[in-house]
């Protein structure tokens, strides 16, 4: 498993999103920004996100994945 196959399963599953995954060695973070993830709850994102890859994850092939799951919006927002 490499970060780019992981960005692929996650476009394919939210293909709005715009995915970037780094790491290696089965250990992961995806940073996801979707407007689909406005109004959602922090789980539901994560879920959303999980599902993209959850064979991945039922065989091991994929072992660890950190999601930073936001919106454009919270993306762009400047801190105070």
């Amino acid at each position: 498993m490499n970060p780019d196959k992981i960005s692929q399963l996650i476009q394919q599953g939210m293909p709005s999103a715009s995915v970037e995954v780094s790491g290696d060695e089965g250990k992961f973070v995806a940073q996801v920004v979707s407007d689909e993830f406005a109004g959602q709850t922090p789980i539901k994102r994560h879920k959303m996100v999980y599902a993209c890859v959850k064979d991945e994850i039922a065989s091991g092939e994929l072992h660890a994945l950190t999601i930073i799951a936001k919106t454009p919006d919270e993306l762009n927002r400047k801190p105070a």
